[in-house]
């Protein structure tokens, strides 16, 4: 039910607006938004665009879902938020390919892993899940970035130059990034843990942004070919099946 409209400071807005996302039952529009708590559309977008970028919301497209920070103080948000849509998707990924699979959205400079399915077999791999990755370093936010508009990427580069790795040349963070826009995949393989390997694909919205991203880790010696090719398989397989459950998802709304 849409509140009254009355003065209100700066957190009460942003308050009001990161409780009408938790308690829906479905992925809402600016527009809903704004109806529910009585404000005007302009001043919840802009609002939006804070609780985006500190992780309190999340923005698919033009729909809003509870963010993660939201999801680490309320399960009841984790009912209707993104985990719970990417859960059986996860598992069953995990199950086709027995290996670790984890799913990462954006936040202000790096990826954060909200979810995991870890098999038993590779207990020894940390999960990582809550974790904020550099793109540099990690197969799932290189596979996010890779679709954000060149303006947007300032933010997920600079980590990589403060720790000194090179942004040009043949084997900069410009061309890797180039490379997962080309093939769309980001691949992590005998490079930073030689151990370790992944392989990651994001989901976008209608728009064309980055959702979220899924990613298959496991033993490097596991993702030599052809078994990369039947990984990279798998996860398109699943990455389309999300992209699915999230536009039924966001369908559930009026147009």
């Amino acid at each position: 039910m849409p509140r009254s409209p009355s003065p209100s400071s700066a957190v009460d807005k942003a308050l009001d607006l990161v409780e009408a996302v938790a308690r829906s039952d479905r992925p809402l529009r600016l527009s809903e938004l704004a109806e529910e708590v009585g404000m005007q559309r302009a001043t919840a977008y802009r609002v939006l665009l804070d609780l985006v970028r500190r992780g309190w919301v999340l923005r698919a497209g033009d729909h809003y879902l509870p963010g993660t920070a939201v999801l680490q103080l309320s399960r009841a948000a984790a009912a209707h938020s993104l985990v719970a849509l990417a859960r059986p998707v996860l598992e069953a990924l995990s199950e086709r390919t027995g290996m670790m699979v984890n799913l990462q959205v954006l936040e202000s400079d790096r990826s954060r892993v909200i979810d995991v399915v870890r098999p038993q077999r590779l207990e020894m791999i940390t999960h990582l899940r809550d974790e904020l990755l550099p793109v540099h370093r990690f197969a799932g936010p290189m596979a996010l970035v890779a679709l954000l508009d060149e303006s947007a990427r300032g933010p997920y580069l600079r980590p990589a130059e403060e720790d000194g790795h090179p942004l040009t040349g043949p084997e900069g963070l410009l061309a890797d990034l180039e490379r997962v826009v080309h093939t769309g995949y980001a691949v992590e393989h005998g490079r930073n843990e030689k151990l370790i390997a992944s392989v990651s694909r994001a989901v976008a919205s209608d728009n064309g942004r980055p959702v979220c991203a899924l990613t298959v880790v496991g033993l490097d010696a596991e993702f030599e070919e052809p078994r990369m090719s039947e990984l990279k398989q798998h996860l398109h397989d699943a990455t389309t099946e999300l992209q699915a459950a999230l536009t039924t998802a966001f369908a559930m709304g009026p147009a």
